[in-house]
């Protein structure tokens, strides 16, 4: 398979929770093709570069503290349309908004705990995946 890649983690209370074989599972079942994937756990330096965009917002110390407080799963996927067609897959960033059938509707606790990022173009998904991902690592 050839088309777009996006990045996606899957962020601390899900992973906590046991989710992340269901995450991918509905990842894999939307068509998307994984072709880089870890566990790891950010450190608060890390956290904060990843979210620098962020710097000057209210929530940015509380968004640091919360993506470091245990590990993530990140990835990288493709598929034609990545971007769009995983944020379609991910749904709203309030699970109460979310649609049915959505990443976040089936398991984000909240909208500050939605259980997983997704890139917002095709430029950060460029971005956010060479932040986690060496070019050996992506297949």
């Amino acid at each position: 398979m050839t088309g777009t890649r996006t990045y996606t983690m899957i962020k601390p209370e899900a992973v906590e929770k046991g989710l992340v074989g269901a995450i991918l599972a509905m990842i894999e079942n939307g068509g998307f093709r994984i072709v880089a994937l870890k566990k790891t756990q950010l450190s608060k330096a890390e956290a904060g570069k990843f979210y620098e965009v962020h710097a000057e917002r209210p929530f940015y110390g509380e968004l640091v503290d919360y993506m470091s407080s245990g590990p993530i799963v990140a990835a990288i996927l493709e598929k034609d349309n990545a971007v769009a067609d995983f944020r379609a897959l991910i749904g709203s960033t309030d699970p109460a908004e979310a649609a049915e059938g959505t990443i976040r509707k089936a398991f984000a606790e909240s909208k500050a705990k939605n259980a997983v990022h997704g890139s917002d173009s095709d430029e950060n998904a460029e971005i956010e995946g060479n932040f986690f991902f060496a070019g050996r690592e992506k297949y």
